[in-house]
């Protein structure tokens, strides 16, 4: 081997992650976790599970302090964090800041799902490994199980999808899988895609059309799915997958950010539900002002907890 290789960087995607010539990728975001807590500010308890020891794919459960004070089940939320399909976990301060946040304010429980990455784990596995949590969360059905939480607090005929990013590439991706294969015991109300990672060859509506821009995209997606096809893969690209008209739930909200450059992609994504035979409900909110994940990484300011309010809105939507 060229030992060159081993020092010379061939994408450089600071401050998140940098890529060797020799397929090496060095974290810089992301690297650090904290435990599961009960939270002192919002009273949300968390812990971990291991879903497949075989695979080591885990989850952390979250529930909110309304479980000791009532025998109600609540809504199921199951969360895919972003990062690229590269960097971050569901261990990040990041996302666990979110889902305590979100499990208080919208008095669900939720499933945050720890996911294998690329490029050690190329896509399809981070699909495959999100597809097994979910397998994992609808063996609960009727009282069965082996979580005491979800079997105690959540209701598997009331469950969400959501991630952020690459996270809600995920999500989508799920529902369609749900509407294609169905999840026995679980029904899934509606989806949530916030800054979702979809892409394509061809620029659309204000997207950036600079080739260099462009190729770093073209280029992350390759280094994470080795197998592609191309940057127009329906995994990447719903605009190519003849199945989009299969996602298995009523409703859907995307949220875009005005500054993001995959905000087209997001009002592209709305439009081809209506032209896929799609046939429910499509939300969009867009943030002004706003880029990439700002929600996560000032979770205070006025967007981010509009933000967080409209999609407690859109889970507590028919709730009792």
């Amino acid at each position: 081997m060229d030992s060159s290789n081993s020092t010379e960087i061939a994408h450089d995607y600071s401050p998140f992650f940098k890529i060797y010539k020799d397929g090496r990728i060095e974290r810089i975001a992301g690297l650090e976790i904290v435990p599961p807590s009960l939270d002192s500010k919002t009273g949300v308890e968390s812990k971990d599970v291991v879903i497949s020891p075989e695979t080591g794919v885990s989850a952390r459960l979250y529930i909110p302090k309304t479980t000791k004070e009532t025998q109600k089940k609540l809504p199921l939320l199951v969360y895919f964090h972003g990062g690229g399909f590269c960097v971050e976990t569901a261990f990040s301060p990041l996302f666990h800041n979110y889902l305590n946040s979100f499990v208080a304010e919208a008095n669900v429980v939720a499933v945050s799902v720890e996911y294998r990455r690329a490029p050690e784990h190329p896509i399809p596995i981070a699909y495959d490994d999100s597809w097994a949590a979910l397998k994992w969360v609808a063996s609960h059905t009727d009282g069965k199980g082996p979580d005491e939480w979800l079997k105690k607090h959540a209701d598997l005929e009331s469950v969400f999808f959501s991630g952020d990013s690459s996270g809600a590439n995920i999500a989508h991706h799920m529902g369609l899988r749900v509407g294609i294969e169905g999840l026995t015991g679980v029904k899934l109300d509606g989806i949530v895609l916030v800054h979702p990672f979809f892409w394509g060859k061809e620029p659309i509506g204000g997207e950036d059309t600079d080739a260099e821009k462009r190729g770093k995209v073209d280029a992350l997606w390759r280094f994470t799915c080795p197998a592609t096809s191309g940057i127009d893969d329906p995994y990447i690209n719903p605009g190519t997958d003849s199945k989009l008209g299969s996602l298995g739930c009523k409703r859907v909200l995307i949220c875009i950010a005005e500054k993001d450059m995959l905000k087209d992609r997001g009002w592209y994504y709305s439009e081809l539900l209506g032209k896929s035979g799609y046939s429910g409900v499509v939300e969009v909110m867009e943030a002004q002002g706003e880029d990439h994940d700002f929600h996560l990484m000032n979770s205070t300011c006025e967007n981010s907890v509009a933000l967080l309010k409209r999609i407690v809105s859109f889970v507590n939507q028919g709730q009792a």
